[in-house]
Protein backbone atom coordinates (compact mmCIF):
# COMPACT_ATOMS: atom_id res chain seq x y z
CA UNK A 1 0.00 0.00 0.00
CA UNK A 2 2.82 2.33 0.89
CA UNK A 3 4.61 1.48 -2.38
CA UNK A 4 1.49 2.33 -4.38
CA UNK A 5 1.15 5.67 -2.68
CA UNK A 6 4.78 6.48 -3.38
CA UNK A 7 4.35 5.48 -7.03
CA UNK A 8 1.25 7.68 -7.31
CA UNK A 9 3.13 10.57 -5.75
CA UNK A 10 6.04 10.20 -8.24
CA UNK A 11 3.60 10.05 -11.15
CA UNK A 12 1.93 13.27 -10.05
CA UNK A 13 5.18 15.05 -9.21
CA UNK A 14 4.90 17.47 -12.22
CA UNK A 15 1.56 18.66 -10.80
CA UNK A 16 2.21 19.98 -7.26
CA UNK A 17 -1.44 20.15 -6.13
CA UNK A 18 -2.66 17.04 -7.90
CA UNK A 19 -1.50 14.61 -5.24
CA UNK A 20 -2.95 16.85 -2.51
CA UNK A 21 -6.32 16.92 -4.30
CA UNK A 22 -6.29 13.14 -4.65
CA UNK A 23 -5.60 12.66 -0.94
CA UNK A 24 -8.33 15.15 0.00
CA UNK A 25 -10.77 13.32 -2.26
CA UNK A 26 -9.80 10.02 -0.68
CA UNK A 27 -10.28 11.54 2.79
CA UNK A 28 -13.76 12.81 1.92
CA UNK A 29 -14.65 9.43 0.42
CA UNK A 30 -13.47 7.71 3.59
CA UNK A 31 -15.62 10.06 5.69
CA UNK A 32 -18.66 9.32 3.49
CA UNK A 33 -18.13 5.56 3.75
CA UNK A 34 -17.69 5.84 7.52
CA UNK A 35 -21.01 7.69 7.72
CA UNK A 36 -22.82 5.00 5.72
CA UNK A 37 -21.28 2.16 7.72
CA UNK A 38 -22.16 3.89 10.98
CA UNK A 39 -25.80 4.36 10.01
CA UNK A 40 -26.30 0.90 8.57
CA UNK A 41 -24.31 -1.24 10.94
CA UNK A 42 -23.54 0.35 14.28
CA UNK A 43 -26.60 2.55 14.68
CA UNK A 44 -28.94 -0.22 13.55
CA UNK A 45 -28.02 -2.04 16.72
CA UNK A 46 -28.61 1.10 18.77
CA UNK A 47 -32.09 1.45 17.27
CA UNK A 48 -32.92 -2.12 18.14
CA UNK A 49 -31.77 -1.50 21.70
CA UNK A 50 -33.92 1.64 21.93
CA UNK A 51 -36.98 -0.24 20.70
CA UNK A 52 -36.68 -2.52 23.68
CA UNK A 53 -36.87 0.45 26.09
CA UNK A 54 -39.81 2.76 26.96
CA UNK A 55 -38.22 5.39 24.72
CA UNK A 56 -38.48 3.17 21.68
CA UNK A 57 -41.18 0.91 20.39
CA UNK A 58 -43.28 1.15 17.28
CA UNK A 59 -44.81 4.49 18.27
CA UNK A 60 -41.49 6.28 18.68
CA UNK A 61 -39.37 4.44 16.12
CA UNK A 62 -40.04 7.18 13.57
CA UNK A 63 -38.93 9.89 15.99
CA UNK A 64 -35.80 8.01 17.01
CA UNK A 65 -34.84 7.46 13.37
CA UNK A 66 -35.45 11.01 12.17
CA UNK A 67 -34.27 13.01 15.16
CA UNK A 68 -31.57 11.36 17.23
CA UNK A 69 -29.84 8.64 15.23
CA UNK A 70 -28.86 10.55 12.03
CA UNK A 71 -27.38 13.44 14.00
CA UNK A 72 -25.20 11.09 16.04
CA UNK A 73 -24.09 9.37 12.84
CA UNK A 74 -22.81 12.70 11.47
CA UNK A 75 -20.18 12.80 14.21
CA UNK A 76 -18.20 9.95 12.63
CA UNK A 77 -17.25 11.66 9.32
CA UNK A 78 -16.21 14.76 11.25
CA UNK A 79 -13.90 12.62 13.38
CA UNK A 80 -12.42 11.03 10.25
CA UNK A 81 -11.74 14.41 8.64
CA UNK A 82 -10.24 15.85 11.85
CA UNK A 83 -7.89 12.88 12.18
CA UNK A 84 -6.97 12.61 8.50
CA UNK A 85 -6.42 16.25 7.58
CA UNK A 86 -2.99 16.20 9.22
CA UNK A 87 -1.68 13.56 6.76
CA UNK A 88 -2.75 15.50 3.67
CA UNK A 89 0.50 16.67 2.05
CA UNK A 90 0.96 20.24 0.98
CA UNK A 91 -1.59 21.80 3.28
CA UNK A 92 -0.42 24.82 5.29
CA UNK A 93 -0.44 24.41 9.04
CA UNK A 94 -3.00 27.20 9.37
CA UNK A 95 -5.44 25.33 7.10
CA UNK A 96 -5.04 22.15 9.14
CA UNK A 97 -5.71 24.06 12.34
CA UNK A 98 -8.80 25.74 10.91
CA UNK A 99 -10.20 22.45 9.55
CA UNK A 100 -9.68 20.71 12.87
CA UNK A 101 -11.34 23.57 14.73
CA UNK A 102 -14.32 23.49 12.37
CA UNK A 103 -14.62 19.72 12.79
CA UNK A 104 -14.52 20.04 16.56
CA UNK A 105 -17.15 22.78 16.51
CA UNK A 106 -19.34 20.66 14.21
CA UNK A 107 -19.00 17.66 16.52
CA UNK A 108 -19.95 19.70 19.59
CA UNK A 109 -22.96 21.24 17.83
CA UNK A 110 -24.10 17.88 16.45
CA UNK A 111 -23.93 16.22 19.85
CA UNK A 112 -25.83 19.15 21.39
CA UNK A 113 -28.59 18.91 18.77
CA UNK A 114 -28.82 15.16 19.35
CA UNK A 115 -29.12 15.68 23.09
CA UNK A 116 -31.82 18.30 22.47
CA UNK A 117 -33.79 15.85 20.32
CA UNK A 118 -33.32 13.17 22.96
CA UNK A 119 -34.73 15.52 25.62
CA UNK A 120 -37.76 16.16 23.41
CA UNK A 121 -38.24 12.41 23.13
CA UNK A 122 -37.94 12.07 26.92
CA UNK A 123 -40.69 14.66 27.33
CA UNK A 124 -42.87 12.86 24.77
CA UNK A 125 -42.50 9.58 26.65
CA UNK A 126 -43.10 11.29 30.00
CA UNK A 127 -46.33 12.89 28.78
CA UNK A 128 -47.77 9.41 28.21
CA UNK A 129 -47.82 8.86 31.96
CA UNK A 130 -51.19 9.29 33.71
CA UNK A 131 -49.93 11.96 36.11
CA UNK A 132 -47.86 13.87 33.55
CA UNK A 133 -50.37 16.72 33.40
CA UNK A 134 -50.03 17.29 37.16
CA UNK A 135 -46.22 17.33 37.14
CA UNK A 136 -44.96 18.49 33.73
CA UNK A 137 -41.21 18.48 33.08
CA UNK A 138 -41.19 20.42 29.82
CA UNK A 139 -40.12 23.65 31.53
CA UNK A 140 -37.15 21.97 33.25
CA UNK A 141 -36.06 20.38 29.99
CA UNK A 142 -36.26 23.73 28.23
CA UNK A 143 -34.05 25.33 30.89
CA UNK A 144 -31.57 22.47 30.52
CA UNK A 145 -31.49 22.98 26.74
CA UNK A 146 -30.93 26.72 27.11
CA UNK A 147 -27.98 26.19 29.47
CA UNK A 148 -26.57 23.50 27.19
CA UNK A 149 -26.74 25.65 24.05
CA UNK A 150 -25.17 28.62 25.85
CA UNK A 151 -22.23 26.45 26.91
CA UNK A 152 -22.03 24.96 23.41
CA UNK A 153 -21.92 28.43 21.86
CA UNK A 154 -19.11 29.48 24.21
CA UNK A 155 -17.23 26.24 23.46
CA UNK A 156 -17.55 26.72 19.68
CA UNK A 157 -16.33 30.31 19.86
CA UNK A 158 -13.42 29.28 22.09
CA UNK A 159 -12.48 26.50 19.66
CA UNK A 160 -12.61 28.74 16.59
CA UNK A 161 -10.52 31.56 18.09
CA UNK A 162 -8.10 29.23 19.83
CA UNK A 163 -8.90 30.39 23.37
CA UNK A 164 -9.45 28.36 26.52
CA UNK A 165 -13.03 27.60 27.38
CA UNK A 166 -12.82 28.73 31.03
CA UNK A 167 -11.04 31.97 30.17
CA UNK A 168 -13.65 32.84 27.56
CA UNK A 169 -16.50 31.87 29.89
CA UNK A 170 -15.11 34.12 32.65
CA UNK A 171 -14.70 37.04 30.28
CA UNK A 172 -18.17 36.56 28.86
CA UNK A 173 -19.61 36.56 32.38
CA UNK A 174 -18.33 40.06 33.10
CA UNK A 175 -19.24 41.31 29.64
CA UNK A 176 -22.71 39.78 29.87
CA UNK A 177 -23.44 41.65 33.11
CA UNK A 178 -22.61 44.98 31.47
CA UNK A 179 -24.51 44.07 28.30
CA UNK A 180 -27.63 43.07 30.22
CA UNK A 181 -27.51 46.33 32.17
CA UNK A 182 -27.30 48.44 29.00
CA UNK A 183 -29.61 46.42 26.75
CA UNK A 184 -32.00 45.13 29.41
CA UNK A 185 -35.21 46.06 27.60
CA UNK A 186 -33.96 44.73 24.26
CA UNK A 187 -32.88 41.42 25.79
CA UNK A 188 -36.18 41.00 27.63
CA UNK A 189 -38.07 41.83 24.45
CA UNK A 190 -35.98 39.35 22.48
CA UNK A 191 -36.62 36.59 25.02
CA UNK A 192 -40.33 37.42 25.01
CA UNK A 193 -40.46 37.39 21.20
CA UNK A 194 -38.78 33.98 21.07
CA UNK A 195 -41.17 32.59 23.69
CA UNK A 196 -44.22 34.07 21.98
CA UNK A 197 -43.13 32.62 18.63
CA UNK A 198 -42.39 29.20 20.11
CA UNK A 199 -45.59 28.65 22.10
CA UNK A 200 -47.92 30.70 19.88
CA UNK A 201 -49.58 32.48 22.77
CA UNK A 202 -50.24 35.55 20.59
CA UNK A 203 -50.61 35.68 16.81
CA UNK A 204 -51.51 38.39 14.36
CA UNK A 205 -55.30 38.58 14.14
CA UNK A 206 -55.91 37.39 17.71
CA UNK A 207 -58.35 39.29 19.89
CA UNK A 208 -56.57 39.96 23.18
CA UNK A 209 -57.78 41.77 26.28
CA UNK A 210 -55.19 43.37 28.59
CA UNK A 211 -56.86 45.87 30.96
CA UNK A 212 -53.58 46.88 32.59
CA UNK A 213 -52.38 48.28 29.25
CA UNK A 214 -55.79 49.53 28.02
CA UNK A 215 -55.67 47.01 25.18
CA UNK A 216 -58.85 45.32 23.96
CA UNK A 217 -58.90 44.43 20.28
CA UNK A 218 -57.12 42.66 17.43
CA UNK A 219 -53.36 42.21 17.22
CA UNK A 220 -52.20 43.83 13.97
CA UNK A 221 -48.41 43.73 14.39
CA UNK A 222 -45.81 41.83 16.42
CA UNK A 223 -42.39 43.48 16.55
CA UNK A 224 -39.32 43.03 18.73
CA UNK A 225 -40.18 45.69 21.30
CA UNK A 226 -43.93 46.18 20.95
CA UNK A 227 -47.14 44.44 19.97
CA UNK A 228 -49.70 46.70 18.28
CA UNK A 229 -53.37 46.22 19.14
CA UNK A 230 -56.23 47.92 17.29
CA UNK A 231 -58.91 48.46 19.93
CA UNK A 232 -62.62 48.20 19.24
CA UNK A 233 -62.96 51.98 19.51
CA UNK A 234 -60.49 52.21 16.59
CA UNK A 235 -57.68 53.52 18.79
CA UNK A 236 -54.28 51.83 18.72
CA UNK A 237 -52.40 50.55 21.76
CA UNK A 238 -48.77 49.47 21.69
CA UNK A 239 -47.95 46.95 24.41
CA UNK A 240 -44.29 46.19 25.27
CA UNK A 241 -43.56 42.64 24.18
CA UNK A 242 -42.05 41.71 27.54
CA UNK A 243 -45.39 42.38 29.27
CA UNK A 244 -46.96 39.43 27.48
CA UNK A 245 -44.78 37.05 29.50
CA UNK A 246 -44.83 38.98 32.78
CA UNK A 247 -48.47 40.12 33.01
CA UNK A 248 -51.78 38.33 32.55
CA UNK A 249 -53.97 38.85 29.52
CA UNK A 250 -56.91 37.14 27.85
CA UNK A 251 -56.69 35.70 24.35
CA UNK A 252 -60.05 35.03 22.69
CA UNK A 253 -58.57 32.76 20.00
CA UNK A 254 -59.91 29.69 21.78
CA UNK A 255 -63.45 31.03 21.40
CA UNK A 256 -62.94 31.54 17.66
CA UNK A 257 -61.40 28.10 17.17
CA UNK A 258 -64.16 26.42 19.20
CA UNK A 259 -66.89 28.14 17.20
CA UNK A 260 -68.97 29.02 20.27
CA UNK A 261 -69.32 32.19 22.34
CA UNK A 262 -70.66 32.23 25.87
CA UNK A 263 -73.72 34.07 27.13
CA UNK A 264 -73.57 34.68 30.88
CA UNK A 265 -76.23 37.11 32.04
CA UNK A 266 -78.79 37.22 34.83
CA UNK A 267 -82.41 38.25 35.22
CA UNK A 268 -82.93 39.89 38.63
CA UNK A 269 -86.33 38.76 39.90
CA UNK A 270 -88.30 40.49 42.62
CA UNK A 271 -88.40 37.84 45.36
CA UNK A 272 -91.78 39.08 46.58
CA UNK A 273 -93.32 37.86 43.33
CA UNK A 274 -92.24 34.22 43.90
CA UNK A 275 -95.21 32.08 45.02
CA UNK A 276 -96.97 28.73 44.67
CA UNK A 277 -99.18 28.14 41.65
CA UNK A 278 -102.87 27.39 42.06
CA UNK A 279 -104.31 24.29 40.29
CA UNK A 280 -106.11 26.41 37.71
CA UNK A 281 -102.87 28.24 36.95
CA UNK A 282 -101.05 24.94 36.45
CA UNK A 283 -103.79 23.90 34.04
CA UNK A 284 -103.45 27.22 32.23
CA UNK A 285 -99.72 26.64 31.73
CA UNK A 286 -100.52 23.46 29.83
CA UNK A 287 -101.04 25.68 26.81
CA UNK A 288 -97.29 26.31 26.73
CA UNK A 289 -95.91 23.63 24.45
CA UNK A 290 -92.47 23.89 26.06
CA UNK A 291 -93.92 23.05 29.49
CA UNK A 292 -96.01 19.95 28.70
CA UNK A 293 -93.39 17.38 29.65
CA UNK A 294 -92.17 19.37 32.65
CA UNK A 295 -95.63 19.82 34.16
CA UNK A 296 -96.60 16.19 33.60
CA UNK A 297 -93.41 14.91 35.23
CA UNK A 298 -93.70 17.43 38.07
CA UNK A 299 -97.33 16.56 38.73
CA UNK A 300 -96.50 12.86 38.94
CA UNK A 301 -93.54 13.53 41.26
CA UNK A 302 -95.59 15.76 43.60
CA UNK A 303 -98.53 13.36 43.71
CA UNK A 304 -96.25 10.53 44.81
CA UNK A 305 -94.63 12.74 47.45
CA UNK A 306 -97.86 14.13 48.80
CA UNK A 307 -99.48 10.68 48.82
CA UNK A 308 -96.78 9.48 51.22
CA UNK A 309 -97.42 12.49 53.46
CA UNK A 310 -101.18 11.88 53.44
CA UNK A 311 -100.63 8.29 54.51
CA UNK A 312 -98.84 9.56 57.60
CA UNK A 313 -101.48 12.14 58.34
CA UNK A 314 -99.24 15.12 57.66
CA UNK A 315 -100.63 18.63 57.54
CA UNK A 316 -101.35 20.14 54.12
CA UNK A 317 -98.72 22.81 54.79
CA UNK A 318 -96.04 20.14 54.38
CA UNK A 319 -97.15 19.26 50.89
CA UNK A 320 -95.03 20.19 47.91
CA UNK A 321 -96.49 22.41 45.22
CA UNK A 322 -95.39 23.88 41.93
CA UNK A 323 -93.90 27.39 42.08
CA UNK A 324 -94.05 30.04 39.41
CA UNK A 325 -90.27 30.53 39.57
CA UNK A 326 -89.55 26.82 39.11
CA UNK A 327 -91.99 26.68 36.20
CA UNK A 328 -90.39 29.75 34.64
CA UNK A 329 -86.92 28.22 35.06
CA UNK A 330 -88.11 25.05 33.30
CA UNK A 331 -89.59 27.20 30.53
CA UNK A 332 -86.26 29.02 30.02
CA UNK A 333 -84.39 25.71 29.87
CA UNK A 334 -86.69 24.36 27.17
CA UNK A 335 -86.68 27.69 25.35
CA UNK A 336 -82.87 27.65 25.11
CA UNK A 337 -82.86 23.98 24.11
CA UNK A 338 -85.06 24.85 21.11
CA UNK A 339 -83.50 28.18 20.18
CA UNK A 340 -81.78 28.04 16.74
CA UNK A 341 -79.04 30.46 17.76
CA UNK A 342 -77.78 28.37 20.69
CA UNK A 343 -74.95 25.84 20.36
CA UNK A 344 -76.64 22.69 21.69
CA UNK A 345 -73.40 20.71 21.86
CA UNK A 346 -72.10 22.79 24.76
CA UNK A 347 -73.17 23.45 28.34
CA UNK A 348 -76.55 25.13 28.86
CA UNK A 349 -77.60 26.10 32.38
CA UNK A 350 -80.37 28.13 33.98
CA UNK A 351 -79.50 28.51 37.64
CA UNK A 352 -80.35 30.58 40.70
CA UNK A 353 -77.52 32.56 42.25
CA UNK A 354 -77.31 33.89 45.79
CA UNK A 355 -80.01 36.47 46.55
CA UNK A 356 -78.83 40.07 46.51
CA UNK A 357 -80.35 43.40 47.60
CA UNK A 358 -81.16 43.90 43.91
CA UNK A 359 -83.25 40.73 43.70
CA UNK A 360 -82.82 37.03 43.00
CA UNK A 361 -80.44 36.47 40.03
CA UNK A 362 -81.59 33.84 37.56
CA UNK A 363 -78.46 33.30 35.48
CA UNK A 364 -78.41 32.01 31.90
CA UNK A 365 -75.24 30.17 30.90
CA UNK A 366 -75.15 29.02 27.28
CA UNK A 367 -73.18 29.39 24.04
CA UNK A 368 -74.07 30.78 20.64
CA UNK A 369 -72.81 28.98 17.56
CA UNK A 370 -71.90 32.26 15.86
CA UNK A 371 -68.87 34.00 17.41
CA UNK A 372 -69.18 37.19 15.38
CA UNK A 373 -69.97 40.25 17.46
CA UNK A 374 -73.22 41.43 15.86
CA UNK A 375 -74.91 37.99 15.48
CA UNK A 376 -73.87 37.17 19.05
CA UNK A 377 -75.42 40.35 20.43
CA UNK A 378 -78.55 39.81 18.30
CA UNK A 379 -79.09 36.30 19.68
CA UNK A 380 -78.47 37.44 23.25
CA UNK A 381 -80.82 40.40 22.95
CA UNK A 382 -83.51 38.26 21.28
CA UNK A 383 -83.42 35.79 24.17
CA UNK A 384 -83.72 38.42 26.89
CA UNK A 385 -86.33 40.40 24.97
CA UNK A 386 -88.54 37.34 24.95
CA UNK A 387 -87.90 36.38 28.59
CA UNK A 388 -88.59 39.88 29.91
CA UNK A 389 -91.86 39.97 27.96
CA UNK A 390 -93.03 36.47 29.02
CA UNK A 391 -92.23 36.81 32.75
CA UNK A 392 -95.57 38.45 33.69
CA UNK A 393 -97.34 35.34 32.36
CA UNK A 394 -95.74 33.48 35.28
CA UNK A 395 -96.62 36.15 37.82
CA UNK A 396 -93.00 37.23 38.18
CA UNK A 397 -91.61 40.75 38.26
CA UNK A 398 -88.17 42.05 37.42
CA UNK A 399 -86.56 43.88 40.31
CA UNK A 400 -85.83 47.52 39.54
CA UNK A 401 -84.68 50.26 41.90
CA UNK A 402 -87.14 53.09 42.33
CA UNK A 403 -86.23 56.38 40.72
CA UNK A 404 -85.56 59.43 42.88
CA UNK A 405 -87.79 61.52 40.63
CA UNK A 406 -91.25 62.78 41.70
CA UNK A 407 -93.98 60.17 41.78
CA UNK A 408 -97.66 60.72 41.03
CA UNK A 409 -99.90 59.71 43.93
CA UNK A 410 -103.72 59.49 43.63
CA UNK A 411 -105.50 60.97 46.64
CA UNK A 412 -109.23 60.50 47.27
CA UNK A 413 -111.63 61.46 50.07
CA UNK A 414 -114.29 58.77 50.29
CA UNK A 415 -116.21 60.57 53.02
CA UNK A 416 -116.74 63.72 51.02
CA UNK A 417 -117.36 61.83 47.78
CA UNK A 418 -114.77 63.93 46.00
CA UNK A 419 -113.03 62.88 42.81
CA UNK A 420 -109.39 61.68 43.08
CA UNK A 421 -106.80 64.42 42.76
CA UNK A 422 -103.20 64.13 41.62
CA UNK A 423 -100.29 65.26 43.74
CA UNK A 424 -96.62 65.17 42.85
CA UNK A 425 -94.27 63.77 45.43
CA UNK A 426 -94.77 63.11 49.11
CA UNK A 427 -94.40 65.63 51.91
Amino acid sequence: MQARLEALQEALAPYPWAYTAVVITALLLAAWLANILTKRVLLRGIKRALRATPMGGQAHDHEVNLRVIPRLANVVPALVIAAGVAVVPGLPEEVVTVVRALCQAFIVLTVALSVSRALDLVNTVYERRPNAADKPIKGFLQVAKIIMFVLVAVSIVATLIGAKFLHLLTGLGAMTAVTMLIFQDTILSLVASVQISSDGRVRIGDWIEMPGQNADGDVIDIALHTITVRNWDKTVTRVPTKYLISESFKNWRGMTETGARRIKRSLYIDQRSVRFLEPDEVARFQRFMLLDDYLDAKEKELQEWNAKLAGRGAEPVNQRRVTNLGTFRAYVNHYLANHPGIHHGMTTLVRQMDPTPQGLPLQLWCFTHDVRWKPYEDVQSDIFDHLLAIMPEFGLRVFQDASDGPQEVLLSDARAGREPTTASGLS
